[in-house]
């Protein structure tokens, strides 16, 4: 099935030149833990990641020409909008009550629709959901992706094969790193639609679950406004410890961290076909913001929360490798 006109390439394009400055600083103080990488690939190899995929797909539709094929295009297009036409991953969809989408696979990554989705959404919000999963792989965000999938899957599973892992301390550490990387994927996400309205709409009718039609988005924007900058010191505080379980950062600092990045002009430059390309990324150097500090003390406090510390983490991760062989 031939991609509509309107279809276009970012041509080369690399992660690195959409990605938020908290998705940079997360990710990099996740990679200073000792073994956790390690770890994180043992327990796909153990068998986790295939038994999400089969939980996954036992109810699902796969898509293609024969079945939505309108969403199957959408799907198409976002991939092609990041030059990776030969990477296209399968697309599901799933009858669910929650609208909501999700990426799974390390190696072989599938992208599952809930079907609230497609019936809340049209087809330019469609597309930034699909734009936004497409970010995901390209930003190879999938392994830890599929990780926090499982841990959130297993809880405190008692499973033998686990026992000596720091469950609770991984799972908050990954999911401070997850609503980090969503910002980057939401920067793609209106690169890919060249669209930043369908996307902030998309996120507000996520939110309220009902059409965009029966909802005001310069409302929605204005109470994005409200949320950052009202309250007191504990109010703030309250926002952060709500923040500590959610996969996911809150709708409105979504669409206020996306608007205030396009209104600082890199929206324009890359559109412009001014950006970073794949294999031209300069080199990788610790950050000089004032993220690097702040994502590395979230982290740290996610393990805080779980009652332990970084260091004694890297010493049960290392105990339990161990184990494994």
């Amino acid at each position: 099935m031939a991609l509509p006109v309107e279809a276009f390439k970012l041509e080369g394009i690399s992660p690195r030149a959409y990605q938020h400055p908290a998705d940079r600083a997360a990710t990099a103080s996740l990679q200073r833990v000792p073994y956790l990488d390690d770890v994180v690939r043992r327990l796909i190899a153990l068998g986790y990641e295939r038994a999400l995929r089969a939980v996954t797909l036992g109810g699902a539709v796969r898509l293609g020409q024969q079945q939505l094929p309108g969403v199957w295009v959408l799907h198409r297009e976002v991939f092609h909008a990041l030059d990776l036409d030969d990477e296209v991953p399968d697309l599901y969809v799933t009858q669910f009550p929650l609208a909501n989408a999700y990426t799974i696979g390390s190696k072989s990554p599938i992208v599952l629709l809930n079907s609230e989705l497609l019936h809340l959404l049209d087809d330019p919000g469609r597309r930034a959901v699909l734009a936004h999963e497409a970010a995901h792989v390209h930003s190879d965000h999938v392994l830890y992706q599929t990780a926090l999938l499982i841990l959130v899957r297993l809880g405190t599973s008692r499973l033998p094969a686990l026992a000596g892992l720091p469950l609770l301390a991984i799972r908050l550490a990954l999911l401070e790193w997850f609503r980090a990387a969503e910002l980057s994927c939401d920067r793609a996400a209106a690169l890919v639609t060249r669209d930043t309205t369908a996307v902030c709409r998309s996120l507000m009718v996520l939110s309220a679950g009902a059409a965009a039609d029966q909802l005001n988005l310069d409302a929605f924007i204005a109470q994005a406004a409200d949320y950052e900058e009202s309250g007191s010191g504990l109010d703030r505080l309250t926002k952060l410890t709500n923040d500590l379980n959610l996969t996911h950062p809150m709708p409105v600092r979504r669409v206020r961290a996306l608007l205030d990045w396009v209104r600082a002009g890199d929206y324009d430059r890359i559109v412009g076909g001014e950006y970073v390309r794949r294999g031209e990324e300069p080199p990788l150097r610790e950050e000089a913001d004032s993220a690097s500090a702040h994502y590395a003390q979230r982290i740290g406090n996610a393990f805080q929360q779980a009652g332990t510390s970084i260091s004694e983490i890297g010493d049960q991760l290392k105990d339990w490798l161990a184990r494994q062989r």
